[in-house]
């Protein structure tokens, strides 16, 4: 018997629509795809207890899930909301030793835009197609 997955990851931009992060995984030759999207599911599955060196949380409640290309260090920032969903928000290519404020500002002011403006129900209607 299959067990239902407690974690559900969101793909959102500013505006709630697709976001730049499928475009960076589609913009990867296909073996970095198979890995981002290996490291995404090993996400899905373990929410927050998924370990270093996978994921790390940052400050703010704001997470980075850490990918490793062909020698580049790939992250996605994320958080979770609604105890059962995980929003990606925004990937890049980590270039410096830490993971640049203005990019996790941004992601908090996102996460505080989104959660005042849909509801947990809401959410769960979206994702499940019954809105």
């Amino acid at each position: 018997m299959m067990t239902k997955k407690k974690w559900h990851i969101l793909y959102c931009d500013a505006s709630m629509r697709m976001c730049p992060i499928t475009d960076f995984i589609e913009s990867r030759p296909e073996k970095h795809q198979a890995k981002i999207i290996r490291f995404l599911a090993l996400l899905e599955e373990m929410g927050p207890t998924l370990p270093r060196p996978y994921a790390d949380l940052l400050h703010d409640k704001i997470h980075e899930l850490r990918i490793k290309l062909s020698g580049n260090h790939a992250r996605i920032l994320y958080f979770f909301c609604y105890k059962q969903y995980i929003v990606l928000y925004q990937a890049f290519w980590k270039n410096t030793d830490r993971v640049p404020e203005k990019l996790i500002s941004q992601t908090v002011k996102y996460r505080e835009r989104l959660l005042a403006n849909i509801s947990q129900n809401q959410l769960s209607a979206l994702t499940n197609g019954t809105f």
